[in-house]
């Protein structure tokens, strides 16, 4: 008998696999639902692993779940809804969470799905001093490479859930994705509502005693060493695992305890892909691995930033500014004053400097930058501001917010620094680049702003008063304990000592700090200004290039009689020629905004600019024809400068390649007939052939004959009006001399064939034979080769 409540739970899960495969995910979350409902939670118990791993995956095997990153409301509507509201913090799923979080069920979480640099850490015995991990390690008896992490049900189930998004997944093919409208956006959006309210508290879970089960399992002595995460590797700082700190059970902390859960691991898994020593390029034992975020994972992150904003932004305004020893206010209003400034901020500065070093040079870069400058604004965000309203006259960022840009001085200037690096990297003429460029220096001109970032900058500069100039200070980073609670403080410290732990912190005690108003950035965006009135230029060429190809056609070159200018060469260097109109206006906007901002954040001169940007620009001659790209003269002839290749990549001034062997012989183009090209060529050689001498007596005739016959046919002195190559000509075979000849490949042109069919008609049309229609056009082309040679003696328009 006693074996009988194990065969129970071992028959549900064996009903629920058999029975769950062929149905659809709206009968799936109904019969789950019912199961939940119904059953106990000893019964569940044997159940939530394998429904973590039905709904959510595998970390790097083939089962993707529901697949809910691709489950789009669009695309299937009824079971999006089902899947949103099984998993709705009030849904089935969080019930069943609470019912085994009431009975202090635990689980393991293999650390091989966590983030690299905690799993290298763990692996090389080093304890991570972050209150995730306190008291939750396991050791079975194969070794530390099977180490894993032992939950609670809440936990096991948002670690899940995070570990969604950072595993391998495939959109389906022929689907429309959008982030914003996936199940698993949604569903994330609604916990961190539910979590992190605006307003009240977070609402109590159905069972009283689940928030009391969040003491860790009893520690079990190992002979593995561990060290202080984050901290220098001495002795003194080794621990044994039996020391692992055990979760605190304070009153006041258990209020929050499940806000505080949700946001660590959130933050363990979507933003600890990259250790602070790493980026610091310090000694380490963590990761080597190189992570790569998608796209989705970065909107995923803004979605978070949005949320501690808003929640941050929360606090009454009675609770602002607490006593430096007490807390005035509840430990929700507590949590709001530390949560950005706690961890958050570590993390997601690294996170973000990965993304500007490694990310790709592409308009994908869009998400990355929205996601900083969101972290940038949390005014935007404020409880004050009214909801829905247009952006006023009045940008001006109010003075209160100067604590928040001492506290993320790094946030505001260093990846300043490297967008600028990407930024003059970047082809500016592309819209989504400028466009790109148009909102960081909106961002960075609304008024008052400078001010705050120089008032930063002032007090990290300043010398510290605190202490003698001969001792080094350490300024070190807040040491965590199991809550945020327990180790928060009022931030009533000098401003000098808490910007310069700000910057210490992250980038290291012997950084080099660039001022971001010091010659060398005022020097970069100098630059991008330049780059930006380039740009400029180059769009206007794009477009007056693009204007010329649809104007400017004559009836003769509707007939098809003119020539097609076979040396024409694309607007070289860019991709942008399919825009249209409509894009180079966006391009332009942009840019101009763009640069007036540039000028009124950093002071610069406008009128100082234009010479600037004209010694590298693109300018154009009387003729409108693009000037050489910048050359220099050496020994063997014109070789280009870092200037002149950086004109031919971006379009802004090109070669004149032509041409330069034997008209005849150019390839055959898509509108001629090969068939055609080569009987004519063969014709018109053998009548050069057979009257070559009388042709050239014929265009050397100064009378009314000759200057047909230099109309008709190719005289020898068009191959002089050639522009060759600037490269000297020394060692190269120059072409042999061409007598005067008659060419018929324009007869090949389907141009010219569509041409004499619409004459057809026309004639048709006017009760004109075929035969009198074609004479007719003849003698039409004949009076129009005289008229033109009575006018002037240069080669006619259908030769090339």
């Amino acid at each position: 008998m006693s074996a009988l409540p194990l065969q129970q739970p071992s028959y549900l899960l064996a009903l629920l696999k058999a029975d769950i495969v062929s149905k659809t995910l709206i009968q799936r979350c109904l019969d789950l639902s019912k199961v939940i409902e119904d059953y106990s939670a000893k019964e569940l118990h044997f159940v939530f692993p394998w429904l973590m791993e039905t709904v959510f995956g595998t970390h790097d095997g083939p089962a993707v779940g529901w697949n809910l990153r691709y489950l789009q409301g669009r695309n299937n509507p009824t079971d999006y809804t089902a899947v949103v509201e099984f998993l709705d913090p009030s849904g089935p799923m969080m019930k069943l969470v609470y019912k085994l979080q009431a009975e202090d069920y635990k689980y393991e979480f293999p650390i091989s799905y966590l983030p690299g640099p905690v799993k290298a850490s763990l692996q090389e015995g080093v304890l991570p001093d972050f209150p995730l991990y306190h008291n939750k390690l396991q050791f079975p008896l194969s070794g530390v490479t099977s180490l894993s992490l032992s939950l609670n049900p809440f936990e096991y189930y948002f670690f899940n859930l995070a570990m969604h998004l950072t595993a391998p997944r495939s959109c389906p093919l022929g689907h429309l994705f959008s982030t914003s409208d996936s199940a698993y956006f949604v569903v994330v959006d609604r916990y961190l509502q539910y979590f992190l309210p605006v307003e009240g508290n977070v609402p109590p879970s159905p069972f009283i005693n689940a928030c009391g089960t969040v003491s860790p399992p009893t520690p079990r002595v190992q002979n593995v060493p561990f060290t202080s995460y984050g901290g220098p590797h001495t002795s003194l700082l080794k621990r044994h695992i039996s020391h692992q700190p055990s979760a605190t059970t304070d009153p006041a902390a258990q209020e929050i305890w499940r806000s505080e859960t949700l946001l660590q691991i959130f933050i363990e898994m979507w933003l600890h892909h990259y250790s602070l020593e790493l980026y610091q390029k310090m000694q380490s034992p963590h990761i080597k691995e190189h992570f790569t975020p998608t796209e989705e994972h970065v909107l995923m992150v803004r979605l978070l930033i949005k949320h501690l904003h808003w929640f941050a932004n929360s606090i009454k305004q009675e609770q602002v500014a607490p006593s430096a020893h007490s807390h005035t206010g509840s430990p929700l209003e507590d949590f709001k004053r530390a949560v950005i400034s706690c961890f958050f901020q570590q993390n997601l500065y690294v996170f973000l400097q990965q993304c500007f070093t490694h990310w790709p040079l592409d308009a994908s870069f869009r998400a990355v930058l929205e996601t900083w400058l969101s972290y940038l604004q949390p005014w935007r965000y404020a409880a004050e501001k009214p909801l829905g309203l247009m952006e006023t006259a009045d940008r001006s960022v109010p003075d209160k917010w100067a604590t928040f840009v001492q506290d993320n001085l790094l946030m505001f200037t260093k990846l300043f620094q490297s967008f600028l690096n990407r930024a003059l990297r970047t082809d500016l003429v592309s819209p989504k680049n400028a466009l790109m460029v148009y909102r960081v220096a909106k961002v960075y001109s609304q008024p008052n702003l400078a001010e705050l970032i120089k008032e930063a900058e002032r007090r990290f500069l300043e010398p510290d008063p605190m202490h003698h100039p001969r001792q080094h200070r350490v300024y070190a980073s807040p040491v965590f304990g199991s809550s945020f609670m327990s180790t928060w403080h009022s931030p009533a410290v000098d401003t000098t000592f808490r910007v310069k732990s700000h910057v210490y912190n992250l980038e290291g005690q012997d950084c080099v700090y660039k001022q971001m108003f010091g010659p060398e950035v005022r020097g970069m965006v100098m630059k991008l200004a330049q780059l930006i009135a380039q740009a400029k230029q180059t769009a206007k060429s794009i477009s007056d290039h693009t204007a010329e190809q649809y104007t400017g056609h004559t009836l003769m070159s509707l007939l098809g009689l003119s020539t097609y200018d076979f040396n024409v060469s694309a607007y070289g260097g860019n991709d942008l020629d399919d825009l249209g109109p409509d894009g180079i206006r966006k391009t332009d906007e942009y840019l101009e905004r763009s640069l007036e901002y540039l000028c009124q954040t950093f002071k610069l001169s406008t009128p100082h600019l234009a010479p600037l940007a004209a010694n590298v620009g693109a300018t154009s001659d009387e003729n409108g024809r693009h000037q050489l790209p910048d050359c220099i003269q050496g020994d063997s002839g014109l070789t280009l400068t870092p200037l002149g290749r950086y004109q031919i990549i971006n379009g802004l001034r090109r070669f004149n390649v032509e041409y330069q062997g034997d008209p005849e012989l150019q390839p055959i183009r898509s509108y001629e007939s090969s068939v055609l090209v080569r009987l004519l060529y063969r014709l018109s050689s053998a009548i050069n052939l057979r009257f070559a001498d009388e042709m050239v007596t014929m265009c050397q005739d100064e009378g009314m004959m000759g200057k047909l016959a230099r109309y008709y046919l190719t005289s020898p002195e068009q191959n002089d009006r050639v522009q060759h190559s600037p490269v000297p000509h020394c060692g190269l075979q120059q072409p042999a001399p061409r007598h005067s000849r008659l060419s018929l490949r324009f007869l090949a042109s389907y141009r010219l064939h569509f041409s004499l069919f619409l004459c057809l008609v026309i004639g048709s049309t006017l009760s004109l034979n075929p035969l009198t229609s074609f004479v007719l056009t003849l003698t039409l082309w004949f009076l129009y080769g005289v008229v033109w040679a009575l006018c002037s003696d240069f080669t006619k328009p259908h030769q090339a």
